[in-house]
């Protein structure tokens, strides 16, 4: 087994009375990337996290057996995680008047609340209002890197140049021929796992080795290819063959990844403290501040610019300032548009960079529910018993809607994750008639021979669906907290018809006995994807951002996470990268 070799300690006294060269908001997927890239290019950077940084090892503990906790996983008394009921008949704030002391997001329910009790938010400290929106948040070093579900899909000029496919929306200012390169650094960087399929509306990445299919999944495999269909082993954000970071393991496919809420404790997934943050400050030239809750970028009252952050002390609630010569948004989609919103001054009374008036307006995510279970009967008392909970991913069938044909009832496409497999509990298990040693054995018998998918479909980016900020609720340090105003449309609801029909299909045209149908829409933000809110485009009156997701108000200010339109990590960070690089370059000449 490899050894993770960590610094006694990364912590640092900051001085916040120098100018830096970049202050970064956040510390996920955007933020490391930025960090990574401008202190390789030798600028002197100030990375604010509001959370804490905590021993993610020790929460994670993917090796620890069931047995071995005092409450099989489960948090202590006093700890509640929302379920999907509260999300679908009762509006937010999901906390407010809870008899609990502490309140977290739905993924606190996914069989081990006690090892994401210290890295999801407490929804009584954290509250939001408006439309129904289940909102996972993790503030802590790294963000949600530390706990996301690894699949790792690069985008294609399907994506890029939507309009021009299809004629809705608008198409991004960039190709796919702009960021490949980009995405090609990030493979090699951080690492991914998959097999080359060779689609032109799903691009292949510089793949290390691939997790095998189980039985039933080479059996969908070679049926869907019978479909012109493709189902490829999972595309993960992880290591297997391993990378040149002494931070991080490679994949030994051991542990609980399969049943817990995600991390990964070796870190062979990806995470952004171990990726990029930790290896940005061995050049010396990153200052990281934890526990600082941004609520403003400063503007200098004489040239407009943006001149730093003032951000709130979590643990003491006093407010400070850092200043900067660039200042570089990756709080995540929704906390960078309510971070731009609170930034109103004289030269920006609408929030800085925010003359469009499109700052939290084109928001959109995924949207996920329909799916379908099946058994392979060959497979009942026959499949050999495989390691599965170790296990990054299972399968990723590619998108098949709307590429050449034209889908009657809706645009755009889905695509569908799914796996079999043996596990530690299987789910089938709860349903299974009897006891003893003949419900034992009936459990074994069918464990291997259940496969399940489901869908993920895209939500059209609608100027209607958008956040603001309430004018009366305050968050536990008095800022203004986010206002949803948000629902999926007619074309997401039919998009998800079409999923539960074809995964039935796709089922049964295989031969696979199909045992169960879902056809329910799960609450808006249940995906975790959020996108838009500070768009890129080339019209700075329909835009916020640039192509390198440079505000068209303000010439040093940068937004680099999912707000200007990207799909979550993987293109997050490919896009962080040009865009980064771009801007040392500028910085550099004097133009930012």
């Amino acid at each position: 087994m490899t050894l993770i070799r960590f610094k006694a300690s990364q912590e640092q006294d900051v001085d916040l009375r120098r100018t830096y060269d970049a202050v970064v908001v956040g510390s996920g997927a955007a933020g490391g990337m930025a960090a990574h890239v401008l202190t390789a290019q030798g600028m002197k950077v100030l990375l604010l996290e509001a959370g804490k940084k905590i021993p993610i090892e020790q929460e994670l503990r993917s090796m620890e057996w069931p047995y071995d906790h005092p409450r099989r996983g489960e948090a202590p008394p006093g700890y509640h995680a929302v379920r999907y009921n509260e999300y679908t008949v009762r509006q937010p704030p999901y906390a407010k008047g809870s008899a609990f002391k502490h309140v977290f997001s739905y993924v606190g329910g996914w069989g081990g609340s006690d090892y994401v009790k210290n890295i999801l938010v407490d929804e009584k400290d954290h509250p939001y209002t408006g439309t129904r929106y289940a909102w996972v948040r993790a503030r802590l070093l790294g963000g949600k890197t530390n706990i996301w579900g690894r699949l790792a899909l690069r985008l294609s000029d399907y994506d890029f140049k939507g309009k021009t496919h299809d004629g809705y929306g608008e198409d991004w200012p960039i190709s796919y021929a702009d960021l490949e390169p980009y995405y090609d650094k990030v493979d090699l960087y951080l690492g991914i796992s998959g097999h080359k399929e060779n689609l032109p509306h799903l691009p292949d990445s510089l793949f290390q080795r691939p997790n095998k299919l189980t039985a039933a999944e080479v059996k969908l495999r070679q049926s869907l290819k019978q479909m012109g269909r493709t189902l490829t082993p999972y595309r993960a954000g992880v290591t297997t063959d391993g990378v040149k970071n002494k931070y991080r393991s490679k994949c030994f496919g051991r542990g609980a990844c399969g049943r817990r809420p995600g991390g990964c404790d070796i870190h062979a997934a990806f995470d952004s403290p171990t990726g990029l943050i930790y290896p940005a400050m061995d050049t010396g030239n990153l200052t990281l501040r934890t526990n600082a809750i941004a609520h403003e970028v400063l503007v200098d009252p004489k040239t407009g610019k943006a001149r730093g952050i003032s951000f709130v002390d979590a643990q003491n609630h006093k407010t400070y300032e850092a200043k900067a010569r660039v200042v570089i948004l990756a709080a995540s989609t929704l906390e960078s548009a309510r971070l731009l919103l609170l930034s109103k001054s004289r030269q920006y009374p609408n929030g800085i960079g925010n003359s469009s008036g499109h700052v939290g307006h084109n928001f959109c995510e995924h949207v996920m529910g329909p799916g379908v279970t099946g058994l392979v009967k060959e497979l009942v008392g026959g499949a050999e018993p495989t390691l599965d909970d170790g296990k990054p991913g299972g399968f990723y069938v590619a998108r098949f809607r709307n590429l050449e044909d034209k889908q009657p009832g809706f645009i755009r496409g889905y695509g569908f994750e799914g796996g079999s497999g043996f596990s530690i509990f299987p789910d089938s298990a709860w349903n299974t008639p009897g006891f003893g040693g003949q419900f034992k054995k009936s459990v074994r018998d069918h464990a291997g021979a259940f496969i399940g998918l489901g869908g993920f479909g895209e939500v059209l980016a609608r100027y209607e669906n958008y956040v603001d900020l309430d004018p009366a609720v305050k968050d536990a340090w008095g800022i203004p907290v986010l206002r949803f105003h948000y629902q999926f449309g007619d074309n997401e609801k039919k998009m998800c018809e079409d999923m539960a029909n074809a995964g039935k299909e796709m089922l049964e045209a295989a031969g696979i006995e199909v045992i169960g149908v879902d056809k329910n829409i799960l609450t808006e933000g249940w995906s975790i994807h959020e996108l838009g809110t500070a768009r890129m485009g080339s019209d700075p009156k329909t835009s916020v951002l640039n192509q390198f997701q440079q505000s068209h108000d303000v010439k040093n200010l940068f937004v680099v996470d999912g707000s200007s339109h990207v799909s979550p990590q993987w293109t997050i960070m490919a896009l962080a990268w040009r865009s980064c690089e771009h801007l040392a370059d500028e910085f550099k000449r004097g133009n930012v």
